[in-house]
């Protein structure tokens, strides 16, 4: 078994591949991955005021994520990669800010 079994199926069918080499994580893991460097950046130069309105927009941004990956793994629906990719860099950055904004309130209490 290799690392990154751990961390992600890489089903060829459900991953990118450049030059004929996979992903070495699958379309909605890239994503995911993705949205959290982006946000990381993002935060690291801008100021960002953590509050509800923030963390509601964080758990929107993960809700999609959720239904599409559990409607594929309950149903006979099949998405694709591009939605996959999609959802995962919305979950990525909701996912990060979330994490981040309960940092900032332990930090703060």
């Amino acid at each position: 078994m290799k690392i990154m079994d751990l961390i992600c199926h890489r089903i060829p069918e459900r991953s990118f591949f450049i030059r004929g080499h996979q992903f070495p994580v699958c379309s909605r893991c890239t994503g995911f991955y993705i949205g959290l460097c982006l946000y990381i950046m993002y935060a690291f130069y801008f100021f960002v005021d953590y509050n509800m309105l923030l963390l509601t927009l964080a758990t929107l941004l993960i809700v999609p994520m959720v239904i599409d990956g559990t409607t594929q793994l309950l149903t006979d629906r099949l998405s694709n990669n591009t939605l996959r990719f999609i959802t995962g860099l919305c979950g990525g950055l909701g996912f990060c800010i979330f994490i981040k904004a309960i940092k900032y309130f332990i930090y703060i209490m």
